[in-house]
């Protein structure tokens, strides 16, 4: 009998014992094409020598040293590096152990930003219905994912929610992607202005939705829009790119492609491609100076913050991604995947829109192509897409609520970099095949 409180109470895994490239290896020896990266995190694959061998040398060194006392060479170098190839005037960073920890300090930050500033009155967050920025309180409470808040509901912080930047589902016709782009922006100006923009301190939003809305892009436009509309009222723009960061889309912020920066960035995931548990807030040099030259201590901690050993495995990974051209890499393969999909998926009469950018691609599901309507969520159509790929030998991310958080279906695709041409045929075909046994039953 097993001690672990497992996910899901009633569901018996296999072991992993093994990982190979692009695929992870269980106790009998089945191999498993990770077509997700787990959840959009093993972006170098499962055997990496650069990785391995960077954190064996770190332990040799020093594996953990409290940021109370001590910093770190691999903490100061993974910084250093992560701000030389970081967007606009992103200049500090804070390196904690995994996204929820990187979203929460990044709203705790905002807070004490407008507070040193002499601006205790700006108090409001606003979000967007189902984004997903974390399972922490305060996190959990940014995002907008019904499903995920509802049964915690009175725990949560008072946050606000505008609509997504959702083509498929929410763009008139005859409207152009531009214009409404600028549509879907200007809702976060209307509520700023109902909520007083003196009493907002920020924006939080994922430049490419992953896990809740299954890699949807902005419209063109959009986070231009954005920016613009939190510069006229002061309020501070954080991006979350845990999922859609580090290289996933094809450059490394995902917010590159839309022509902005934020003020706060938060990233995980692929920084540590899940050979160490890591993630980082960064900030500009303006947000950082208004603590430093204000109380000078920043209101916030956790006892693995700045860890050498996942500092060494998170500057191995981006080296890793920055050395060997990995970012072209992912824009090819992704250029690839995208029109596989499109070939082999894209005529299905239940396929309603493939979208993504880079090796972050999604696939939603819908009854009826013309109206888009989504299939019953009794059907547990996106549970049993899971299980009949996994049993064909695929790992993918399919999740349900794709619409409002219990409606819709979407499969989620984040391979790593590395991944052949031959085995984004083979994960082409287990899904197709997966989503066909789904639906047969």
């Amino acid at each position: 009998m097993s001690h672990v409180f497992p996910r899901h109470c009633h569901k018996t895994l296999p072991t992993a014992s093994g990982g190979d490239g692009c695929y992870l290896i269980d106790s009998t020896g089945k191999r498993y094409l990770d077509g997700s990266g787990g959840a959009a995190v093993s972006c170098l694959g499962h055997s990496d020598p650069q990785v391995l061998d960077a954190i064996r040398d770190q332990l040799d060194r020093v594996a953990f040293a409290h940021t109370g006392f001590f910093t770190s060479d691999p903490a100061e170098s993974l910084a250093d590096l992560l701000i030389a190839n970081a967007p606009g005037d992103l200049d500090r960073v804070y390196l904690v152990s995994g996204g929820s920890e990187a979203t929460e300090a990044a709203i705790k930050l905002a807070r004490q930003y407008w507070v040193e500033k002499g601006e205790p009155e700006r108090k409001h967050l606003i979000a967007r219905k189902q984004s997903y920025h974390g399972n922490t309180i305060g996190a959990l409470s940014a995002g907008g994912n019904e499903w995920r808040r509802k049964q915690f509901g009175p725990l949560l912080l008072e946050m606000s929610h505008i609509d997504p930047c959702y083509a498929y589902r929410n763009q008139r016709g005859g409207e152009s992607a531009e214009t409404y782009g600028v549509r879907a922006a200007d809702a976060l100006e209307t509520e700023i202005l109902r909520l007083g923009p003196e009493t907002v301190m920020a924006f939080i939003a994922e430049p490419v939705v992953g896990a809740t809305a299954g890699a949807v892009p902005a419209a063109p436009g959009y986070f231009k829009r954005i920016r613009e509309i939190c510069d006229r009222h002061g309020v501070l723009l954080i991006l979350d790119e845990v999922m859609c960061g580090m290289g996933r889309t094809g450059t490394l912020f995902a917010c590159e492609q839309d022509g902005v920066a934020p003020d706060i960035a938060c990233i995980a995931k692929g920084l540590g491609a899940g050979y160490q548990p890591i993630g980082a807030m960064l900030c500009t040099s303006a947000i950082y100076e208004a603590i430093s030259q204000g109380s000078g201590f920043f209101q916030h901690g956790h006892t693995y913050m700045g860890h050498p050993v996942a500092a060494a495995a998170g500057h191995a990974v981006l080296s890793a991604i920055l050395e060997r051209d990995l970012l072209a890499r992912v824009q090819t393969q992704g250029a690839l995947l995208d029109r596989r999909l499109r070939e082999v998926l894209g005529p299905h009469p239940h396929v309603g829109d493939i979208r993504g950018r880079g090796l972050f691609r999604g696939v939603e599901l819908v009854s009826d192509r013309e109206s888009k309507a989504p299939f019953d969520p009794a059907r547990g159509l996106a549970a049993k897409i899971k299980s009949a790929a996994f049993e064909a030998g695929l790992i993918c991310y399919p999740m349900s609520g794709t619409i409002d958080g219990r409606q819709g279906d979407h499969i989620l695709l984040a391979p790593p970099f590395i991944i052949s041409d031959a085995q984004i045929d083979e994960l082409v075909g287990i899904l197709s095949g997966a989503i066909e046994t789904a639906l047969a039953h």
